[in-house]
């Protein structure tokens, strides 16, 4: 995987687990607090400004941990 690919599967992941934590529909076991709502707030909100600024924190991270950030010749998908 390369750096966006690491970049969508960990906003996604934690996408989920704020709306899972934070939504309370009557019948969620997994609810927890209406504050967890804030956590896909701030991802959905550093998305919004890497689309205008081309700046990530999370894709610096991953690139100082050695991710490529390219895919190598010959090789498709795995």
């Amino acid at each position: 995987m390369i750096v966006t690919d690491w970049i969508h599967a960990i906003a996604g992941f934690f996408i989920v687990v704020g709306l899972t934590l934070g939504f309370d529909c009557g019948s969620n076991p997994l609810f927890v607090h209406p504050y967890f709502l804030l956590l896909p707030l701030f991802v959905g909100l550093n998305l919004l400004q890497f689309g205008f600024s081309k700046f990530c924190p999370l894709g610096l991270l991953l690139k100082k941990l050695g991710v490529p950030e390219t895919r190598e010749k010959g090789k498709c998908c795995g």
